[in-house]
């Protein structure tokens, strides 16, 4: 396997569907998300999901050369490329006198990839129309063409398709269209065909990526001589394990490819791999932390590895890439692994042996994603803890901060109303203080802001017993008031405190925050609600506070509630994480069908992780009754 000529999913020809009498597909393009509304009259919505496995061609060997030729098909718009690297990989490392081709590093390719979808999503929000109940006297004869209005919009989406898809597909490999193979197949089994040839792609584009990172910067003289040994090893961590660790899990789903062009299965060596060799993505990400911090110093301290670096990044070859954008490969790759999986096991039959194993492999990647998580958060949670001890002091009973089960969710300043509601009180001067708020997992701190930075705790309550309450609107006075309850505060008494925020969204944000499991405008997915408001994101947002939510684009999250002045509060689908976004970066996914599909993809995907913690829950519970 040659990575320099094996790319991502980049731009190439549109697809040249057989003719309809061939059996094939009319549309003939690769969508990521289906339109199950519009099945083909003369199948079942389940025949269109995939075909069965009993169904599926014979084999079709492909060459002992299959690989290299299915590499020089991928990538075919000529422009200058990246081929020196300094140690061939595998067996393919003298290709290095060919054509070059434009190949796409594994940052473009995410880019590309979701972007893809975005604009996928966009037409069939556009196009796919809503079916309306046909009486049955007025359901076309079997065999009669559709109606014009029909074509018409089929034939729109699929020529608006081609336009926006720019990948590399396993139908336009010489070996399939030279084969009756397209012919054989439902063209739901071509589409988990599609799913599974852009895992083992875009894991040849991440190879690619990475092997840069080792070969361009790592393995640099001039970057290295600005460095001691300790600084190295802070800055690549276990890279070259991970870069080990790909090309393992490659050479496996290459020797699968060749096995047969029509893929059986790629998820049981997903899984395989996830299981046994992918806790070296843990070790380098848990160093993520570390890895940032000593990179600012560098930069910040060393001109002459600044100065190597920026030269470093001016070569061709990484594409006008930072550093950076290298250094955080891993992290990306494992993510979106398990979203790759995720969209594997949204195509196959449901019971079959395929499902099964896109479950096992989905389940491991979700624990490898939620160890790396976890391994980034828990050293930046207990500097914060010990950061945040040393600004307080106790007017109350003392409470120990720093613990390994704690962290800050939100803090910040808001108005507290003092004396009673009256008219009176209304028109003096003093009708709020300030009160300073810690937020964590499991306690509320109330606090005075004093000068230089601290901060003099006057009240307490464990975050299980608070309340809150939104005050109808009474006038500019008090407009964004809130109540929040203690039903039992550090007096151990229930005590109720009237606070005022300066915005809609930062009152909302707070008593989202307080009681996390309160009734919001619209519903989580939770509720098994077949409809609910959705948006995808177009536009990546970093979160800037606890309470925001990091999104990705081409992300879809339901809308759980929403404020006048332009947040959203969002459940995100793939991992049902919850938090904040400015509704700039996202937009509205209108069509009802689309959405109802989402979710059911959610819950399916999600089901088995459901019953698999409600069996661990059943065997805790049996291990505390004993």
């Amino acid at each position: 396997m040659e990575p320099q000529a094996l790319s991502e999913e980049g731009e190439s020809d549109a697809y040249d569907p057989p003719s309809p009498s061939e059996g094939e597909h009319t549309e003939g393009e690769y969508v990521p998300i289906e339109d199950s509304s519009n099945p083909p009259e003369d199948q079942s919505p389940a025949e269109c999901v995939t075909s069965k496995p009993e169904a599926l061609p014979a084999v079709y060997p492909m060459p002992a050369d299959s690989w290299k030729t299915l590499i020089e098909h991928i990538e075919f718009n000529p422009i200058t490329s990246y081929t020196h690297l300094d140690q061939p990989y595998h067996k393919y490392g003298c290709w290095t006198h060919r054509k070059e081709y434009k190949e796409l590093l594994y940052q473009e390719y995410r880019d590309k990839a979701n972007q893809h979808e975005i604009q996928a999503r966009r037409l069939q929000d556009n196009y796919v129309q809503t079916p309306e109940i046909q009486d049955s006297s007025q359901a076309p004869e079997e065999g009669s063409p559709p109606p014009i209005e029909r074509r018409r919009t089929d034939s729109t989406f699929s020529r608006l398709s081609s336009s926006v898809s720019g990948f590399n597909l396993w139908q336009d490999l010489p070996e399939i269209k030279s084969s009756s193979v397209l012919s054989l197949l439902q063209p739901g089994e071509i589409k988990l065909q599609e799913a599974m040839f852009e895992l083992v792609t875009s894991e040849a584009s991440y190879y690619k990526s990475l092997r840069l990172l080792v070969s361009h910067f790592m393995e640099s003289e001039r970057l290295r001589s600005t460095l001691n040994p300790s600084e190295i090893h802070f800055i690549f961590s276990n890279v070259i394990e991970v870069l080990a660790t790909s090309e393992r899990f490659l050479l496996d789903l290459e020797q699968r490819f060749e096995e047969n062009i029509v893929i059986s299965d790629v998820c049981d060596i997903v899984y395989q791999h996830a299981a046994n060799h992918f806790g070296v993505y843990v070790t380098y990400v848990c160093n993520q932390t570390y890895q940032e911090r000593m990179y600012r110093k560098l930069l910040q301290e060393r001109t002459d590895f600044r100065d190597a670096l920026g030269q470093l990044e001016l070569d061709p070859v990484c594409r006008g890439l930072p550093f950076s954008s290298f250094l955080i490969l891993p992290f990306q790759r494992i993510t979106r692994l398990k979203l790759l999986v995720q969209n594997i096991l949204t195509k196959v039959e449901e019971g079959s042996e395929r499902e099964a194993s896109a479950l096992q492999a989905h389940q491991e990647l979700e624990k490898l994603v939620r160890a790396c998580n976890d391994g980034v958060r828990k050293m930046s949670r207990t500097e914060q803890l010990i950061s945040i001890e040393k600004t307080l002091e106790f007017k109350i009973k003392s409470v120990p901060i720093i613990s390994h089960s704690r962290w800050l969710l939100k803090q910040g300043e808001l108005q507290q109303m003092s004396g009673p509601r009256t008219s009176r009180t209304l028109r003096t001067k003093k009708l709020f203080r300030s009160v300073y708020l810690f937020l964590f997992n499991d306690l509320l701190l109330l606090c005075k802001r004093l000068a230089g930075d601290r901060y003099q705790v006057f009240d307490s309550a464990a975050r299980g017993l608070l309340r809150v309450e939104e005050l109808e609107d009474q006038g500019q006075t008090l407009a964004n008031v809130f109540i929040l309850k203690l039903l039992e505060n550090a007096h151990e008494r229930e005590f109720t405190y009237m606070l005022k925020a300066t915005s809609q969204s930062e009152m909302k944000r707070w008593m989202t925050s307080l009681v996390p499991n309160r009734r919001t405008k619209f519903f989580s997915i939770t509720s098994k609600l077949l409809d609910c408001p959705q948006v995808q994101c177009v536009h990546p947002h970093i979160a800037q506070e606890p309470d925001e939510l990091t999104l990705d684009l081409a992300d879809i999250l339901n809308v759980l509630d929403k404020t006048d002045d332009g947040w959203i509060f969002g459940e995100r689908l793939h991992d049902q994480e919850k938090g904040w976004f400015p509704n700039t970066v996202a937009e509205e996914i209108m069509n009802r069908d689309i959405r109802t599909q989402n979710l059911k993809e959610c819950f399916r995907v999600h089901k088995c992780d459901d019953s698999s913690q409600n069996k661990d829950r059943r065997k805790m519970g049996s291990r505390t009754r004993q």
